[in-house]
């Protein structure tokens, strides 16, 4: 489900996809459950017939990698830019088993460490509390320059780099050529 304070949603339905909650009205999102689709379909049991066929790939497999890609578009619609936060929480501990983790982006992998893992509610409440609180502070672009912002300088050593790298590659192209003769 998508939770905002103003919204809520239902992954597989029309608010998982296409609606951009703008500003803080996204800065939360609860996936209860692992959202599998129907699998009485006979579109899907014909594809799933087909990959195992042509593939060899299991039902099971397909189903889970599906659900937990849908998972992942749903909690990701919480960041919205590279300047954006949010908070994404998989309420289904099932998210911590390694079969299903593994199958989640390694962008999100990368925050789900233990020490956030299987958390009671208070202490979910609290982290959740101080990351908004600290999040919620101005930030100033500056502060970001030289780490995730380039200074001009650093852009100018890049080009730098890349041309460099370009006449290298094109002479060592030449220097190919006149040994083959």
């Amino acid at each position: 489900a998508v939770v905002s304070t103003q919204s809520t949603g239902v992954a597989r339905g029309k608010v998982s996809e296409g609606i951009d909650f703008h500003g803080h009205y996204g800065r939360c999102v609860i996936m209860f459950g692992i959202p599998y689709v129907y699998t009485q379909s006979r579109v899907l049991r014909a594809r799933l017939d087909y990959l195992r066929e042509q593939y060899r790939i299991r039902e099971q497999d397909f189903l889970t990698f599906d659900a937990l890609r849908h998972a992942s578009q749903c909690v990701g619609r919480v960041l919205r830019g590279k300047s954006d936060y949010g908070i994404m929480i998989f309420a289904d501990k099932r998210y911590s088993r390694a079969d299903k983790r593994g199958k989640i982006p390694r962008w999100i992998q990368d925050h789900l460490g233990d020490g956030v893992s299987s958390l009671a509610t208070d202490e979910a409440v609290q982290m959740v509390k101080g990351f908004l609180r600290k999040m919620a502070q101005p930030f100033p672009q500056e502060a970001q320059i030289g780490l995730s912002m380039l200074t001009h300088e650093q852009v100018r050593k890049l080009e730098e780099k890349l041309e460099k790298e370009k006449r290298v590659e094109e002479e060592g192209d030449g220097y190919s050529d006149d040994m083959s003769e």
